[in-house]
Parts: C-alpha cells; structure tokens; sequence
C-alpha cells in the first residue's frame, strides 16, 4: 500500500506500507532498482548509505536485485560504532553479511571508518567525510541513505537534543556522549541528509507504532525527535514500514 501523507512543510511524503517484514525488504529492493540505474546512467555511480540496527536484515532482499551493476555501488554508512569493524556492533559487519558478502561490489567502493582512528571520534570523523568526498564528490551527494528509527525518535547517530543537530558545515561528525552506548561514534550529520538525493526510512514491528504516531500526527518541539526534523524538512523523504509499526496510524487514518 502506498499512501501519500504531508509533513508540517508541505511536503508530499510517500508511505509504503507493507504486509511482512519479507515484504518490507522487497518494497525497498524495488524502490532501489530505478534510483540505482538512473544513478549510474546519469553519474557513471550510484552511493548508497545504510543505518545499523535492524536495517541490514529487513533490506537483505537488495542482494536479489538482477541486471545491477555493482561494480558501481559505492557503499556508505550512515553511522558507525568505533569498534573494529570486525566486532558484533559494527555496522559494516552488518550489512557485509545482509548484502556485501554476497554480490560484487569492489572492495574500494565500500567505505568504511578507519581503524587506525578509533580512539578519536573526531579524526575518525573528518578522515571519513574526506575519503567521501574524495569518491563521492562535492558537495556530498548521496543517492539514497537508508535510515533506521530508535525508539526514542533518534536516527544515524544523531539523537534528541543533541548540538550535532545544529551543525551545518560538517556532513561526518564525531560524537563522543552517545546516550546509546557505545559512546564514540561517528556519523552523517543533518545536513548530509538534506544534500542526498533519497532519503528513506525503513522500519518494522509493533514497537515502532507509538513514534510513528508522534511522528506523523503530532506537533514535537524542534530536536526532539531527530526522526521527525527528517520527515519535515526533508522533501525526498520515504518511509517503508510493516502493517504493526503503522498499526496505530491505522486507527486514526481512513486510507490505511
């Protein structure tokens, strides 16, 4: 199901909804396809930036997609944990068993921290943002960055309330007092997400309906819901969600 609601900006936010998890994956694989194409057709690549969490799992299906070239993929992630990127709360270790252990995209097109910076956020911060832009271009241009929803509306590892969402000039910060452990990360800032071409959301369970209902349907203080800043400033914003986590929308929403 496809529905189009509107942000308190005016913008046109398409939400997919979708049966099963299964289905999920396979509406964002298909939402993929075109974007990846005309990237590449366009570009000579297509950048893709993936969230840790649950994500990797429910986008497993983008491993299926056929006539892709992968060699152009270029692989991004929103945030990343400074651990060693072998460690179980690695991002890239994540999406490298969902998806990159299983098509060929070059070795060099998938952009990782580096470990030789985990113990400083900040370099390992600034030295990501110049390999992205030295690959990528500038200014940074994602095609598509494919966002996760924490239960306290938080999103890459930009959380509520945080200065980092008031920064403007940086598209990679460091950040060291992540309420979620661990604390050292580095992420994309608000503004990286402006600048990319896609943004979508993707999200599933039941435990996601209450902030889904924050999100859509009611007025939030600016920060409080980095999630919700998102959805509204943000014109090139999907969400894909299963039928629990749009549950509650569906008691208030005819067309759900």
């Amino acid at each position: 199901t496809r529905i189009a609601t509107t942000s308190e900006s005016g913008f046109v936010m398409p939400l997919h909804i979708s049966d099963s998890k299964e289905a999920l994956g396979t509406a964002v694989a298909g939402f993929i396809q075109p974007l990846q194409k005309e990237a590449i057709a366009a570009r000579g690549k297509f950048s893709i930036a993936f969230s840790g969490g649950s994500l990797p799992g429910l986008v497993a299906p983008l491993a299926s997609l056929s006539v892709v070239d992968w060699s152009k993929w270029h692989v991004v992630f929103c945030d990343e944990r400074l651990v060693p990127l072998s460690h179980e709360d690695s991002n890239y270790k994540a999406v490298k068993q969902t998806l990159l252990d299983k098509v060929p995209i070059p070795a060099e097109n998938v952009h990782t921290l580096k470990e030789q910076l985990l113990g400083d956020a900040h370099a390992a911060a600034a030295d990501y943002e110049a390999r992205l832009h030295a690959a990528l271009g500038t200014p940074l241009q994602l095609d598509v960055a494919l966002l996760g929803m924490g239960p306290d509306g938080h999103t890459c590892s930009l959380f509520p309330h945080h200065a980092l969402l008031q920064e403007t000039a940086k598209v990679v910060a460091g950040i060291t007092d992540s309420p979620k452990p661990p604390p050292q990360r580095i992420t994309l800032t608000f503004k990286a997400l402006q600048q990319a071409r896609n943004v979508a959301f993707v999200c599933a369970g039941e435990g996601k309906a209450d902030m889904l209902v924050r999100i859509f349907e009611q007025a939030v203080p600016d920060g409080e819901l980095p999630s919700k800043m998102v959805q509204d400033k943000i014109p090139s914003c999907h969400w894909f969600v299963d039928r629990p986590a749009a549950g509650k929308l569906a008691k208030k929403r005819d067309d759900l």
